[in-house]
């Protein structure tokens, strides 16, 4: 079998100027995320909201409440933890990372059968 030929040295370097000027490849549409400006007190209108609305919640969770009430991540869950021990809403499940909270159901007392 006869050997490949080659490419010449000008030839290779043609190859590689032609190959620099290609506009470079971007990995990304470059999309950036909005920075939150989230409170890290809470003033009167928010510790209100939170006192009356966020005990009616199907589901709560620090994340949820940090979104809706624009508050940080660890305010929330302090105030969640504070609504804890007032019984106004009770710990669902609880690990290392994620505390799950639900809103206190009130069993209805029963009903008596009209006959």
């Amino acid at each position: 079998m006869p050997p490949k030929e080659g490419q010449t040295k000008k030839a290779k370097m043609a190859a590689a100027n032609n190959a620099s000027k290609r506009a470079t490849k971007k990995w990304s549409k470059g999309q950036t995320r909005e920075a939150l400006q989230n409170a890290v007190m809470f003033d009167k209108d928010t510790l209100e909201k939170l006192r009356n609305e966020v005990p009616k919640y199907k589901l709560i969770t620090p994340a949820i409440i940090s979104d809706r009430l624009k508050i940080t991540v660890s305010l929330a869950s302090a105030a969640l933890k504070q609504l804890c021990r007032e019984k106004q809403i009770r710990l669902v499940s609880c690990s290392s990372k994620h505390r799950v909270y639900s809103r206190i159901v009130v069993a209805a007392p029963p009903q008596e059968a009209s006959s």
